[in-house]
């Protein structure tokens, strides 16, 4: 099979990919606290054996080898991750909001674990019980579930420490992640570090708490329709480059069938 072919195929797959993701970030672009996903790229190769010669001795390559050890760049996704980017923030003026500035999570406790979290738009159970939109348990220091009194005035300052009447009640639990792109989405806004990296849960030193706010979607509208645009187009082109190979191919196998 011709180069082309590979290479086309490798393009398409990718751009399929960069449009299923591109799609997604769209479709959340008003879901609060939502990081968009982004990807990256690299190339991988194609060696013949004769480019891993690495003795010195001129006389083992007196002549050039056959065939010539040509290096074929193929590109395609390599890594894909969430933009952890600070969203824009929203005013709502309802005192059980949340928004964090800066670098961190608050951490909610779910039917698989702990989990960790940038959706701030909190409530409170018939317990008292801070809660999220799912019914999740909201975390405060040192790991337990926090339970507020419901008829006294609750304000937040931005270190996480809610007051009711003056009193404190209680400190949100934030933490950060040593590294941001081992983290994994685990649905319903969640994440969790992804299994197998080294990278762990560290204190929450540079991120503020915004009572009455919440964090809107890092998503970029007019950069994703122009990326979609874009992945569309190249997924068109390799897609060309496939049909006309084929044809190519189809033609010079029939003309040498003739000529036999």
């Amino acid at each position: 099979m011709r180069d082309s072919m590979y290479s086309a195929l490798f393009g398409a797959m990718s751009n399929e990919v960069r449009l299923d993701t591109i799609a997604n970030n769209l479709a959340n672009v008003n879901t609060t606290g939502f990081k968009k996903e982004a990807y990256s790229f690299q190339d991988t190769f194609q060696r013949f054996a004769t480019d891993y010669l690495t003795d010195s001795r001129t006389n083992l390559r007196a002549e050039e080898p056959w065939p010539r050890a040509y290096v074929m760049a193929r590109t395609r996704l390599a890594e894909q991750y969430s933009d952890q980017s600070q969203g824009s923030l929203q005013a709502t003026g309802n005192s059980l909001d949340i928004a964090l500035v800066g670098s961190g999570y608050m951490k909610v406790r779910t039917p698989e674990g702990d989990m960790l979290t940038r959706n701030g738009s909190f409530q409170l159970a018939a317990d008292g019980r801070l809660i999220t939109e799912q019914g999740y348990e909201v975390l405060g220091s040192g790991g337990s579930a926090l339970t507020l009194p419901r008829d006294n005035k609750l304000t937040i300052d931005t270190n996480g420490r809610i007051m009711a009447d003056g009193t404190e009640v209680g400190v949100l639990d934030l933490v950060d992640v040593s590294d941001p792109r081992s983290l994994q989405k685990q649905g319903k806004n969640l994440f969790g570090i992804r299994k197998g990296s080294k990278a762990t849960e560290v204190p929450a030193t540079d991120v503020a708490v915004q009572q009455g706010y919440l964090e809107k979607s890092n998503v970029e509208i007019v950069t994703e329709l122009v990326n979609m645009m874009e992945a569309q187009r190249a997924f068109e082109i390799n897609q060309k480059i496939m049909t006309t190979t084929d044809g190519m191919e189809s033609l010079v196998i029939n003309k040498v069938g003739q000529a036999g």
